[in-house]
């Protein structure tokens, strides 16, 4: 077992097809981005308990009126059986989802790089699956603590190893199109909620009974799949020689692009560097901006443009919220918002990292700050004017660039640090995203929440909001602008490399009888096919369900 989980088992052969690793990669990808939607969950949870006359049991937090009292409520929460789980209670999967995503990446990055993508996989795969596992246990013994530690905390280590586990090697297949490689896999993350969450809602609809709303059957079905999606990935996973290169590819002169790094700068290095705290303010800006308004997505728009939504623009939110059948009509329309931004928040990472490889990495993140400021500016100007056609046009432009942030990063680092350690100190910079998870959603909620507080209207709560998540643009824009080549003080010599190679047992090409590379007639063309199929299946069934649901926004 160790030798087949081993880096040198997993080292190409000749006549590999490179294209057979990024549905491998997908296929992890799209299993633990189902972690961006576990809201699915949290209305069934909220109703999970019922008394004798057959209506749902009070939250342990009844009654709570401010933060603390909620945060109390949340407490009692963890171990109480008596009352039910408010979506404050359940929101907290999310920071330990995210937080230690960023965590476990930073912390295992290195150990991925030495023993190879495979066994990462593995490991990702037995803790994402296994913490759902222990989430169905935590649903069925109304136990919320399981819940946090099983999906939040262990499945968070999970989705850390799992979100890198192919960054480095896909870098490694594909020199001549790093950005559409990480793109490729990185949108497989954003793809899996827009798979998961309405096989997700089937699942429970199918499990459901008088008294069980079906949660925890789904965490096991679910846990099932993804078990056989992800073992697929992780055993699909091989990484090229030493020295390989694609057939007929030349590499670029760097002379003429003193960005893009010919040398490699060890992980122990890289956080001495400007540039890599540089790259970590640009990524938290870029996320910070996007992630709590992508967040609070159906409430803005239902806030801002109250019953234009529905027919009437002569009344504001505060009415329809008074009126259930305008309230469920004008949440369709949001939701049919949030099925429209998650799918330029998909297709953007693949967009935007693959225009890197001709724009390069630098340029690509000035067009996302300076448009970005611009949309976020744009969007306060046609929110006073109810245009809602220019507004979700605006979002819809927001959601890509935040998407395509993630997927261009990876690449970004590959041209400042070279591509032997980019995976561990994409792991590192990850913790970028911890931070803007946070700090995100915690300016955009805080700001709302006291212009609610004094009295603003709710068509105008959201216009300073979206200036300061400009001004967030414009430090990202600055510090994208700092960004210079690494020293070269920082890279490591050949002596330094060989040693890297030979501790991280990798195999080169002088030590192979023949030479491996991708042949101009591609190998296995039937098992790529397959490959791709057992991925963009799904993928186009997540499309479909989302385009209907997007429909509402247009109907």
């Amino acid at each position: 077992m160790a030798e087949f989980l081993s880096k040198e088992y997993i080292t190409a052969k000749a006549n590999f097809n490179r294209w057979l690793v990024p549905p491998a990669a997908l296929a992890v990808h799209l299993s633990i981005g189902m972690a961006y939607g576990f809201s699915v969950f949290w209305k069934p949870l909220g109703n999970a308990l019922m008394g004798a006359d057959n209506k749902p049991l009070a939250a342990c937090a009844a009654g709570a009126t401010n933060f603390s009292e909620k945060l109390s409520g949340t407490v009692r929460a963890l171990t109480a059986t008596d009352c039910n789980w408010t979506q404050f209670d359940l929101g907290w999967m999310f920071t330990l989802f995210f937080v230690l995503l960023g965590c476990s990446a930073a912390l295992w990055g290195g150990w991925l790089e030495r023993e190879g993508p495979r066994k990462a996989g593995l490991v990702s795969m037995l803790l994402w699956c296994g913490g759902l596992l222990i989430s169905a246990y935590g649903v069925h013994a109304h136990q919320l603590w399981i819940m946090w530690l099983g999906s939040g905390a262990i499945g968070g280590i999970g989705l850390g190893l799992g979100y890198i586990s192919p960054v480095s090697t896909l870098i490694k297949w594909f020199p001549d199109h790093r950005g559409m490689a990480t793109g490729m896999a990185i949108m497989g993350f954003g793809g899996g909620a827009m798979i998961g969450s309405p096989l997700a809602t089937k699942l429970m609809t199918h499990f459901a009974s008088p008294g069980n709303v079906g949660v925890w059957q789904t965490f096991v079905a679910l846990a099932a799949i993804y078990f056989v999606f992800m073992l697929c990935g992780a055993l699909g996973y091989r990484v090229p020689p030493v020295g390989w290169k694609p057939a007929n590819w030349t590499p670029p002169v760097t002379a003429k692009n003193t960005m893009i790094a010919t040398k490699n700068v060890h992980l122990k290095n890289a956080h001495k560097t400007p540039q890599f705290w540089l790259l970590w303010l640009v990524l938290c800006m870029n996320v910070s901006a996007g992630i709590g308004i992508i967040g609070a997505a159906a409430p803005m728009l239902q806030e801002t443009f109250g019953g234009a939504l529905i027919g009437h623009p002569d009344i504001g939110f505060a009415d329809i919220k008074k009126d259930e059948a305008m309230t469920a009509a004008a949440a369709a329309v949001g939701a049919g918002f949030v099925g429209l931004i998650s799918l330029f928040n998909i297709f953007g990472r693949f967009a935007w990292a693959t225009s890197s490889d001709k724009l390069g990495r630098k340029r690509t993140y000035y067009i996302f700050f300076i448009l970005g400021a611009i949309m976020y500016c744009t969007a306060t100007y046609v929110a006073g004017f109810k245009s809602l056609a220019l507004f979700v046009a605006c979002f819809c432009v927001i959601a890509s660039m935040y998407g395509g942030g993630f997927a261009t990063i990876p690449a970004y680092l590959a041209d400042m640090f070279g591509t032997q350690f980019v995976g561990a100190i994409h792991g590192r910079l990850l913790t970028a995203w911890s931070t803007a998870g946070i700090l995100g959603p915690v300016v955009v909620n805080y700001m709302h929440d006291t212009r609610l507080e004094k009295g603003i209207p709710f068509d105008q709560v959201y216009t300073p909001i979206f200036v300061v998540l400009a001004g967030l643009m414009v430090v990202g824009f600055f510090a994208n602008m700092l960004v210079k080549p690494v020293a070269d003080k920082y890279f490591m010599t050949d002596a330094e490399l060989a040693e890297v190679h030979r501790i991280s047992h990798e195999k080169s090409l002088q030590n192979e009888t023949s030479k491996v590379q991708v042949s101009e007639t591609p190998q296995n063309t039937l098992l790529v096919k397959l490959a791709w199929a057992a991925v963009l299946i799904p993928i186009s069934y997540g499309v479909w369900m989302t385009i209907q649901k997007a429909w509402a926004l247009f109907s």
